[in-house]
């Protein structure tokens, strides 16, 4: 396997993980209470973060560019998330 696709599966890998956590504290408390809309959209913006990056390091050899464009959509995808779950600019697709 090479390294690019091993990245990619540690990617994968890792969204699995991410998207179990609500799911797992759903079955222990009442506080969390996700739909299938919530997790086909938390999943498909972090499939799509994940796929962003590994697209743009694909084309890349330094480490700075990479580092750089990976803060870049970790930084779109926070605040993407936080506005969807819990409106910081109050925009019609806010959760609260």
């Amino acid at each position: 396997m090479t390294t690019q696709n091993r990245r990619l599966t540690v990617m994968l890998t890792c969204i699995t993980c991410i998207l179990l956590l609500p799911l797992i504290a759903m079955q222990i408390t009442d506080e969390v209470n996700w739909t299938l809309l919530d997790f086909v959209v938390a999943g498909a913006l972090l499939l799509g973060a994940c796929l962003a990056f590994e697209f743009f390091a694909r084309r890349s050899s330094t480490t700075s560019y990479r580092v750089g464009i990976g803060i870049a959509i970790a930084t779109i995808l926070v605040i993407v998330w936080l506005e969807l779950a819990v409106g910081i600019f109050g925009s019609p697709w806010a959760g609260s």
